[in-house]
């Protein structure tokens, strides 16, 4: 049989990424199931779609089914989402919550809203994982999510760090993938509207609003790639190119008197290791 061809060259553009993503952080195996957290932003439901694509062509067999949680704000449009998953013969459950009502009794002085309604629907999924009988979970975070939460930690949380592609939870029991890690925004956000697929808000007050410190590493990094076209594709393979020597961290680079100490003692302990 021939293979199926894309819609279109983005559609094909975006699943190579994908496909590429797949491959090299292993993020959906054989028999996978696969729980797409769909908020019904651009990028869950470029996710959601070219997950399906590529479902119908890969060589191994998976499923998926979308999740929505509704953090409970008046208005939201979650019908919106299950009328469409519906058309389109996707498999999907819409989980309601009272998120919203919490929101200012556990926010923390200098935490943005986004941040923690994102950890509280990151619970919700991890818990709905195990009813949908979900292998994987699988975000929308696009590659200038990763470039921005670099420079975010670099320059306000003093720390290098960004996010895995793949990710096990700390009780071992979730993995969470992000297969749209080489997809820019803007080819989300353009294969969105090319499948015609509902983009709605969440219905927060604070919706829209990603914080002083987000919204000014986004204008810099915009700047930096029109004056400088590939910025952003070279700070992305940087995350795949780090070299610890040249870091200041000692636990990966520790000082040579202690590299000496260390070599003291595995030598002592194999020589004693091997005496009578």
């Amino acid at each position: 049989m021939a293979p199926m061809s894309y819609r279109s060259p983005l559609e094909a553009r975006v699943a190579k990424k994908v496909t590429k993503a797949i491959h090299d952080f292993q993020l959906i195996e054989e028999g996978d199931r696969v729980m797409v957290g769909l908020s019904g932003g651009k990028d869950s439901w470029a996710l959601l779609n070219v997950l399906h694509e590529l479902r119908q062509r890969a060589p191994i067999d998976f499923s998926i089914v979308a999740v929505n949680v509704d953090s409970g704000y008046r208005d939201y449009k979650y019908d919106v989402i299950s009328n469409t998953c519906a058309a389109r013969g996707w498999e999907y459950r819409i989980e309601h919550t009272s998120i919203g009502d919490v929101m200012d009794d556990l926010l923390e002085a200098n935490a943005t809203p986004c941040s923690l309604c994102a950890r509280l629907r990151r619970g919700v999924l991890y818990r709905i994982a195990a009813d949908v009988g979900a292998t994987k979970i699988a975000l929308g975070h696009h590659a200038d999510d990763f470039i921005e939460t670099l420079l975010l930690n670099l320059f306000f949380a003093g720390t290098l760090k960004a996010m895995p592609a793949r990710l096990v939870s700390d009780n071992g029991e979730h993995v969470v993938i992000r297969p749209l890690v080489y997809v820019s925004e803007d080819e989300a956000r353009d294969y969105t509207q090319e499948r015609e697929l509902p983009v709605i808000g969440c219905c927060c007050p604070a919706c829209g609003d990603l914080g002083l410190q987000r919204q000014r590493v986004k204008r810099l990094v915009m700047e930096l790639d029109r004056e400088h076209p590939g910025v952003k594709s070279s700070m992305l393979r940087a995350l795949a190119n780090v070299m610890p020597r040249h870091l200041l961290d000692t636990r990966l680079n520790p000082p040579a008197a202690r590299r000496a100490a260390v070599g003291a003692a595995v030598g002592a302990a194999i020589a004693g290791v091997g005496a009578p």
